[in-house]
């Protein structure tokens, strides 16, 4: 099969990259990585960075190697992705339902630590058969319900059950509880999402205090999202934290704090210039996610991006930017990094300016 996609060599310049192309910086990524790495230290508590975010076993590596203790995947597809990329401990925190899945997840344990999330007796069963069957050993965590409203079993009874299930489950480790406090990490106000977010963990190690009250051991109690770390990561008992998009940023957490430096753009070109105070680029849904609004154009000043379609994203200039003519390159923020990089094969990376290595987003498009 050939390969019909353009990779520049390293040294390129930004102006040599074809696009619609997503460009990290990859000393900002990598100081990103170092700046949560090092509150996790001086905190002790473990990072256990959520690679849904990036996708990339490149990556995954890279915060392994600054202390991480491994790596969260949304689903088994991105989990075989950072397996086969060299990473070695897993979290998927989240449920793997269906003969499918399962069998996958089990086959994974020959390569890896496996852990994933649950909260149903039955899908623990299966797990469980599954795993005994195969001789193979998966840990597992009971996801709780903080507060999202999503999945999870609410602290109490229902929370202590399925852990005594999990316990007495062949094949299966009981290593703790998870929570998500993610209808909170996004709020603006820092007082009301500090609120917010020691309500929930409140929440959680209750449901940790009513399991050791019953004889079962915690070791692993997981949570926080990037925009909670420096609450969640300052709390007794906490083991590790989940964070993902810090390692990049976007344009929604950075309206959250600036606590990490953004270090991802789209690249866009100027491919009309129909009116004086209109350009096109050719960089739009399908290059772009949407979902938390349009981008921000962070290299021309007096540009706006004001609408989309699937392979066109308009801007309004006015100033120095209607200067801009057609083959001109832009620089876009998207709002949501995560379902922005989902849409690419490759990631640009770049230092001081100049191309330092293409990176195969291998987990892309791994949802099942």
């Amino acid at each position: 099969m050939v390969d019909l996609q353009y990779f520049p060599l390293p040294g390129a310049s930004i102006d040599e990259i074809d696009t619609p192309a997503i460009i990290v910086d990859l000393d900002i990524a990598e100081a990103n990585i170092a700046r949560l790495q090092e509150f996790g230290d001086a905190n002790g508590t473990s990072i256990r960075p959520h690679s849904k975010t990036h996708k990339s076993p490149v990556f995954a590596r890279k915060q392994i190697e600054a202390g991480a203790i491994g790596i969260c995947c949304a689903k088994v597809g991105e989990a075989e992705a950072m397996v086969a990329g060299g990473v070695k401990d897993i979290l998927i925190p989240n449920q793997v339902v269906g003969s499918t899945k399962i069998t996958r997840l089990i086959a994974l344990a020959s390569e890896a630590n496996i852990v994933v999330a649950a909260d149903d007796p039955d899908n623990v069963k299966q797990l469980s058969v599954a795993a005994s069957g195969a001789g193979k050993e998966i840990g597992v965590i009971v996801e709780v319900n903080v507060g999202m409203n999503r999945c999870g079993t609410e602290p109490g009874e229902d929370t202590t059950a399925l852990a005594k299930v999990i316990t007495d489950s062949p094949g299966l480790r009981f290593d703790g509880v998870m929570g998500y406090e993610g209808h909170t990490v996004a709020v603006r106000d820092e007082s009301e999402r500090r609120a917010n977010a020691e309500k929930a963990m409140a929440t959680l190690l209750s449901a940790v205090d009513n399991i050791e009250a019953a004889g079962m051991p915690v070791s692993v109690i997981s949570a926080s999202g990037t925009g909670t770390y420096n609450i969640t990561g300052k709390m007794d008992r906490i083991t590790d934290l989940q964070c993902g998009s810090y390692i990049f940023m976007d344009g929604d957490y950075l309206e959250v704090f600036q606590d990490f430096t953004p270090a991802l753009t789209v690249l866009a070109t100027v491919i009309s210039r129909p009116t004086s105070d209109r350009a096109v680029l050719d960089t739009g849904m399908k290059a772009m996610s949407i979902d938390r609004g349009l981008p921000i154009v962070v290299d021309r000043p007096g540009a706006k991006y004001t609408s989309i379609s699937e392979e066109h994203g308009v801007m309004a200039v006015e100033g120095d930017a209607q200067r801009l003519k057609v083959g001109d390159k832009i620089q876009l923020r998207p709002m949501h990094g995560d379902t922005t990089i989902n849409l690419h094969s490759h990631y640009f990376g770049f230092r001081n300016g100049k191309l330092d290595s293409v990176i195969e987003i291998a987990g892309r498009g791994r949802f099942r």
